[in-house]
């Protein structure tokens, strides 16, 4: 027989594990890992302790589902890791997500299906984002850097009719930017960074 073994996580700074801790241990886990980090921390540390820890018949028990995922890719991902290690999940506060019922193991084959569906979603989101980028003349990748003669070139280039199209695929500009070069005067930066245009919609 396995242990019940708790994970607790608040992703904002100034919450506090107390209420979770108490309630993993009115559950009965006999262990519990603490995580305390960002939403943007993906490398929830405690989080693969915990997994790397799973013996068989273990169950990983939280206290929302919430607090093991934001995303349903990402819940489901992490429940598979568990149930590959022959170790169970369960949420308290939905115990229909309990892998060891016929009810849990239909939800996993549930959210893989809508895991599916939101990595397909992401990916199309981010295709469209790229496309309108490059038709709205902007740069994808990092800032480009230009010296103060490349500016000046810009400047007489366009001055003498060179299209802003040709001078942005020329120095690796959104047009945009390059209209913005063509009208300043200021030749006192050395360097500059075009980053205003560099920004893609996803």
């Amino acid at each position: 027989m396995g242990q019940k073994i708790g994970y607790a996580r608040v992703s904002t700074v100034g919450q506090t594990l107390d209420i979770q801790v108490k309630n993993l241990k009115e559950f009965g886990c006999v262990k519990i890992y603490r995580e305390k980090a960002s939403g943007a921390d993906s490398e929830r540390s405690q989080l693969k302790k915990l997994i790397a820890s799973l013996g068989e018949g273990d169950i990983v028990v939280v206290t929302r589902i919430d607090r093991l995922a934001r995303s349903t890719f990402d819940l489901f991902s992490i429940v598979k890791e568990i149930t590959n290690k022959k170790a169970q999940f369960h949420s308290i506060a939905e115990p229909w997500t309990d892998t060891s019922t016929s009810t849990g193991r239909l939800m996993l084959a549930v959210l893989g299906g809508l895991a599916d569906v939101e990595r397909d979603l992401i990916r199309t989101r981010t295709s469209e984002g790229r496309v309108r980028a490059i038709q709205q003349g902007k740069q994808m990748g990092r800032p480009s850097r230009l010296t103060t003669a490349q500016k000046r070139e810009i400047r007489v280039k366009r001055q003498n009719g060179i299209t802003l199209k040709s001078l942005a695929t020329t120095y690796g500009l959104s047009e945009s930017a390059v209209s913005r070069i063509a009208r300043s005067h200021d030749t006192r930066e050395t360097t500059t960074e075009i980053q205003s245009d560099t920004h893609c919609d996803v």
